[in-house]
């Protein structure tokens, strides 16, 4: 493949690996005595409305207490659109897991990694290393490998959705480079939801003579928790001839917050790359018999097919070894997948089974990780192409800075690391042929996370501006959950936070705030913002005006416009109520009714 698509881009979040950051940013700023004094009796009700949910066994919505900090670890995460993500930092660590709908669990896994050994000749092992910076654990586990590799000779790249490593190794005079690729695609729909990413390794051998080496990529159960320790987890091989690739590899089966599971990493066997495997390896352990049968063999010697189920209190992990020669002067390709099938999702009321969208292309019986497999290899090359044509004009573009060209792609990370949720419409859902969500299903992604709340509105009207550009199909999905919304009630009663009022859920003819909390049931659920009554929110109603006027000219999609009609009427009804002296211009009354929830406005501003 052309090197100007693979090779590592002159722009984007560069940094060696032994990079530290000056800054210390905290989200845990005070207030003024004035400032605080006016939030007393929030506070107070903030804090009983902690306790109900502590005694209600529910996480928070909104966590004030204890806000995420940068750990100063992120790179580009791994995974489409919609089916779970799993970061990876830029020092290579295997972190920062959602896989459970809305939850995030930041965890370094350091049984979650790639191994170089590297033989002459005449197959003798002269350097065998984890190639990661990580320092040794501190407990026995896995202090048979050699950690510790040099981070003053690596360095990384960031240009979303693909990231690129590159390693040197002077006193054998070679260079590793490892490029990352997750399926999102501008209008791409099936590929970009597909819950995977290919990890592409490229050995440049500069040495007077060939090389053997081998790269193993180890991977374990779970997300790095203690329910990683729940019984029945077992792991099998996998063979997978599919697109013209021959795809070999272990499956991990499991169950993740009782929703089955399965983790699938593989390589590509060709002519000239051999593939081997082990089934399974106690994470825990030493790790040494893996090491000791790379380094006696450059590869894995293990006749197991299928492991045994875990008993309680035991992790399992696995590895895949792919192995080539190197010949002078050359750079060889090594390639291999990661991905995971978890088709049917459930929020924490566990009272409805959702069915993510990727199954609409690969299955939902929770057997599709080989066919993933080999898709992600027989496609990964061409998902290059299409994001290498979508982002050159912007990195072409030399009116534009350097800094503007990686962040305009790198914030785009939060399309897939968002908490997304993109799921299939419910059948029973009796939608007219013209509805885009029966083809596209329901899109969806929490407001931040630590505000587990899915598409709030107010923020989503900034965000939709990528969306429609990128993905106007999910948009306009978005746009017809809040179409669907507007008009209707929830009566069950709500304490307000701020005014310590009780009133309705939602209110008819209102845009919500939006869509609901994992902690509840989205969709059903809507609203589970519950500092203000959000009803009588002057921006709402007008930003969804505002966002079916923006999409329409953009789409000009006249079933879309006429779809939206008595809603936008409606909403706009409801706001001309706000006009208190009938100039055309609505008035605030004096209290944060508007996004701004902490900030008092009167009149018209």
């Amino acid at each position: 493949m052309d090197s100007k698509i693979t090779g590592v881009p002159l722009f984007g979040w560069s940094a060696k690996l032994n990079h530290t950051f000056p800054e210390k940013w905290t989200q845990r700023i005070k207030p003024t005595i004035k400032q605080a004094v006016r939030l007393v009796p929030l506070f107070i009700r903030y804090v009983v409305y902690c306790f109900w949910l502590f005694l209600k066994g529910r996480q928070y919505v909104m966590l004030f207490f204890n806000p995420e900090t940068s750990r100063q670890w992120s790179g580009v995460p791994l995974g489409g659109i919609g089916g779970g993500t799993i970061g990876r930092s830029y020092k290579g660590q295997f972190c920062n897991y959602q896989m459970i709908p809305g939850i995030y669990e930041y965890n370094v896994v350091y049984a979650n990694q790639f191994i170089v050994t590297i033989q002459d000749e005449k197959n003798e092992t002269i350097y065998q290393k984890v190639i990661s910076t990580q320092s040794k654990p501190k407990d026995s586990c896995l202090n048979a490998w050699s950690w510790d590799f040099p981070s003053d000779q690596a360095y990384y790249t960031a240009l979303y959705p693909r990231a690129w490593t590159v390693y040197d190794i002077p006193e054998h005079k070679v260079r590793l480079i490892c490029r990352q690729i997750s399926p999102v695609i501008p209008n791409n729909y099936k590929d970009s939801c597909l819950p995977g990413c290919a990890f592409i390794w490229s050995i440049e051998n500069n040495n007077e003579e060939a090389l053997n080496v081998s790269i193993t990529f180890t991977f374990k159960n779970g997300t790095g928790g203690k329910n990683d320790k729940k019984e029945g987890c077992w792991s099998e091989k996998f063979i997978q001839e599919d697109f013209n690739v021959f795809a070999e590899g272990v499956l991990i089966h499991q169950e993740i917050k009782n929703m089955a599971c399965t983790y699938a990493i593989c390589a590509n066997r060709k002519d000239t790359v051999s593939v081997s495997s082990m089934t399974s390896f106690d994470p825990k352990g030493t790790g040494k018999i893996l090491w000791d049968q790379l380094w006696n063999y450059g590869q894995l010697q293990s006749t197991e097919t299928k492991s045994k189920e875990t008993a309680s209190g035991q992790e399992l992990a696995c590895a895949v070894c792919a192995k080539v020669q190197a010949k002078t002067n050359e750079t060889s390709d090594i390639e291999f997948t990661l991905v995971w099938d978890m088709p049917v999702i459930k929020f924490s009321s566990k009272t409805r089974n959702f069915t993510r969208y990727y199954t609409q292309y690969f299955g939902k019986d929770g057997n599709a990780g080989p066919k993933m497999s080999a898709y992600v290899l027989a496609n990964y090359s061409n998902w290059e192409q299409l994001i290498w044509e979508w982002q050159q004009p912007t990195l072409n573009d030399i009116g534009l800075p350097g800094w503007y060209k990686s962040a305009i792609f790198n914030e785009t990370y939060y399309v897939a690391n968002g908490g997304t949720m993109w799921i299939l419409t419910d059948e029973t859902e009796k939608l007219p042929k013209t509805d885009p969500r029966l083809e596209y299903g329901k899109f969806a992604y929490l407001e931040g996370h630590e505000y587990r709340m899915y598409n709030t509105y107010d923020v989503h009207f900034y965000a939709s501006f990528a969306l429609v550009q990128l993905w106007p199909k999910l948009q306009a999905s978005i746009q017809y959950d809040f179409r669907d919304a507007i008009l209707k009630v929830d009566t069950s009663k709500f304490w307000y936070l701020y005014d310590g009022k009780v009133s309705v859920r939602k209110a008819i003819n209102s845009v919500p705030h939006d869509l609901g909390d994992p902690g509840e049931l989205p969709y059903d659920k809507i609203n589970a913002y519950n500092i203000h009554d959000i009803s009588e929110w002057r921006d709402l109603n007008l930003k969804f005006v505002l966002q079916c006027y923006r999409d329409y000219v953009l789409t000009q999609d006249k079933q879309y416009l006429g779809d939206m009609w008595l809603q936008l009427t409606l909403v706009m009804d409801k706001a001309l109520t706000w006009d208190k002296d009938g100039d055309g211009m609505i008035e605030n009354d004096g209290s944060p009714d508007q996004t701004y929830d902490c900030w008092t406005m009167t009149g018209t501003r």
